[in-house]
């Protein structure tokens, strides 16, 4: 049985949903959302926060947070599993117990990052 990619996507994107109102939304649409956040980066391009992408082989989730400080994955060995790089989680089909994590996982690193 193929994934349902839209399906996850959506579960994915409903993750970043609360974040909308406090950052930029950059892209909205059926295969990708993204968000910076209102910080300027070193570069001073805003600073990124995090992304979900559809692609052919995965839903991917980026979130710089991670990437920033990756001693928020110690309380979350059940998303390691599903990491590529640095700051990318792939699924291909997302449960409960992932999307909790990720939810929980997003907030702290909304929370390092904000008040850095």
């Amino acid at each position: 049985m193929a994934a349902d990619f839209d399906a996850t996507f959506a579960k994915l994107r409903d993750v970043l949903k609360p974040y909308a109102k406090k950052t930029v939304v950059v892209h909205d649409t059926p295969s990708y959302y993204y968000l910076d956040t209102k910080l300027t980066a070193p570069n001073g391009k805003p600073l990124f926060f995090a992304a979900v992408r559809k692609g052919k082989a995965y839903v991917s989730v980026y979130l710089f947070p991670v990437y920033m400080f990756p001693d928020l994955l110690k309380d979350f060995p059940e998303l390691k599993k599903r990491m590529q790089g640095k700051s990318c989680f792939n699924f291909k089909t997302v449960d409960e117990e992932q999307l909790a994590a990720l939810r929980e996982l997003t907030k702290r690193g909304w929370e390092r990052v904000i008040a850095r």
